[in-house]
């Protein structure tokens, strides 16, 4: 079995990594142990501490005791084991902040230093891209950008060989990095990126030649990445955002002086496709790259922002999440779960279509991770479980106001004489009443906080997506009404009716007794088997032919 890694770059790159954790989240990645590497300029990116925010809080639902992260299980929830490593450019002390001074051009004798100023300006302009403060990403000048990734790389690994001073952001890709070498032909990496912006478009192109000098010169020339072994695949999402424009007065100021401009991302994301079609680099690196976009109009993501300012970056860039990041996440699954593929002396382009009626995307079972061996059942079945399980712990026991939520439901089985999960700490159910937070919905101030899952809905209403619109209720009174077992359009998904005096949740809860853990689950921990046993129950009531 392949070892699997993914790297997610830049914003857009974390908001696609924020859907692959969350498709691991539902259990779509069962007996893996899956390496991350986030990568991006900008240390504090919203967008950068969300996604971390998350995996963080997966693997505290994963943990029991002294096993920190946990194991990988089978057909159940949280099945795949995800160790995330972080590093980032540093741009931020002093002497690196732009081009102008990372680079010395004003260093050495006055001959050398007139060659590098005539040098920096034929290819980059002296007023503005020399000039800008790098610390919140490449601002759409990929030229620049992969230059300095490729170098940020690069440098991370000299500075570990002289093991003076290694900051820790460069310990964390070492260790990602010793894992890669270690698999050799059995890597599997994905890159998630987008190509119309600035930090991931500048990176994908030289990340498998960046990680492959690192391991040459870590090594001292005895290690090296072979790609004609090695299985590298990359989204090529071309835009599907816009923002305000920057205007001329936060252009003033050198640091601004280049911003993103979004006007420009169709021009920027035909370029790119162009250069990937045509770059021999591209080609000899990536066995498959899956080519993902939003062939309508492009949604506003900054409406709220008072202040009419591009927001360049920084913890204040929190993008909402958009369907084309859960595709993305699916091309890693494709990739990850291809049998074949990988023999192509250069590199295959992947796409998909999706039905189109009345200016809307109608999105069925199959649109995500095909059909093969009924996958669409399994991804909509585990995707329903789970939404299910979040309404279960957020709606019906209260966790989304903060009151019982997965304690709630283990007291409502020990009234069923369920008592085997009465150990489960009060820690241990805040933890994943957090994580539905975070999938799902919240309450903050008494404001109706979306999540990841109502997010994603949102960017492709009025379209059809998989659930019943009745599913997404965004306010206390349309909560308590909601009927849990009732999430999905077709009715022969829906729970079993509970009768005249019950409804179909309290029918649920009862019929618990009657389904437990198997032993192919591979769940050793009082929580993991609660887990595995709800799976299984939600399972049978959802009523999906998936054997």
């Amino acid at each position: 079995m392949d070892k699997l890694f993914v790297i997610a770059i830049g914003g857009t790159g974390m908001r696609c990594l924020e859907a692959f954790t969350h498709l691991c989240g539902i259990g779509m990645f069962d007996n893996q142990e899956i390496e991350i590497l986030t990568l991006d300029t900008d240390q504090n990116n919203g967008n950068k501490g969300r996604v971390e925010e998350l995996i963080g809080l997966y693997n505290r639902v994963k943990t029991t005791g002294t096993s920190v992260g946990g194991t990988p299980n089978a057909n159940t929830f949280f099945s795949a084991k995800l160790n995330l490593h972080r590093f980032f450019t540093n741009y931020a002390g002093p002497g690196r902040e732009t081009y102008k001074n990372i680079s010395k051009i004003t260093t050495g004798s006055p001959e050398q230093q007139k060659a590098n100023k005539l040098i920096s300006d034929l290819f980059l302009d002296n007023g503005s891209v020399q000039e800008f403060a790098l610390d919140h990403g490449y601002r759409a000048q990929t030229h620049l950008g992969s230059m300095l990734m490729y170098h940020g790389i690069v440098e991370a690994a000299r500075n570990i060989i002289k093991g003076a001073a290694v900051q820790s952001q460069e310990r964390e890709l070492d260790a990602f990095m010793g894992k890669l070498e270690s698999a050799g032909a059995n890597a599997r990496v994905f890159i998630f990126g987008s190509i119309f912006g600035g930090t991931g478009a500048s990176s994908i192109p030289v990340i498998p030649k960046a990680l492959q000098d690192f391991v040459k010169i870590r090594s001292n020339g005895n290690a090296s990445i072979d790609f004609a072994k090695a299985k590298f695949g990359s989204t090529l999402l071309t835009e599907y955002f816009t923002f305000n424009k920057p205007d001329d007065k936060q252009k003033a100021s050198k640091a601004n002086s280049v911003i993103a401009d979004s006007s420009f991302f169709p021009l920027n994301s035909q370029a790119a496709l162009q250069f990937y079609q045509s770059d021999p680099t591209v080609q000899k690196c990536y066995k498959l790259l899956y080519h993902i976009g939003w062939p309508i109009e492009s949604k506003k993501i900054d409406g709220n922002n008072v202040s009419n300012q591009t927001i360049t970056g920084g913890s204040e860039q929190k993008n909402p999440c958009h369907i084309t990041e859960l595709l993305c996440a699916c091309a890693a699954y494709d990739f990850f779960t291809q049998n074949d593929g990988f023999n192509s002396a250069k590199a295959d382009y992947l796409y998909k279509a999706v039905e189109f009626k009345d200016n809307s995307f109608n999105f069925s079972f199959d649109d995500f991770i095909g059909n093969e061996n009924k996958s669409g059942e399994i991804f909509v079945n585990k995707l329903g479980a789970f939404f299910s399980l979040a309404h279960i712990s957020l709606t019906k026991n209260g966790g989304a106001f903060d009151d019982g939520g997965i304690k709630g439901f283990i007291k409502q089985c020990e009234n069923q004489k369920l008592n085997q999960y009465s150990t489960i700490t009060d820690a241990e159910c805040k933890d994943i009443n957090e994580y539905f937070k975070l999938f799902a919905y919240t309450f903050k101030d008494a404001k109706f906080i979306p999540g990841w899952l109502y997010q994603v809905r949102n960017s492709v209403a009025p379209g059809r997506f998989l659930f019943d619109s009745k599913a997404f209720p965004d306010n206390p009174t349309e909560l308590k009404k909601l009927d849990v077992g009732t999430i999905f359009l077709d009715e022969k998904h829906h729970w079993s009716k509970g009768g005249l005096f019950r409804d179909r949740y309290d029918l649920f809860v009862e019929k618990l007794i009657n389904t437990n853990p198997k032993d192919e689950q591979k769940v050793n921990t009082t929580k993991e088997k609660f887990l595995a046993h709800i799976f299984n129950a939600l399972t049978i009531s959802q009523n999906f032919d998936i054997n």
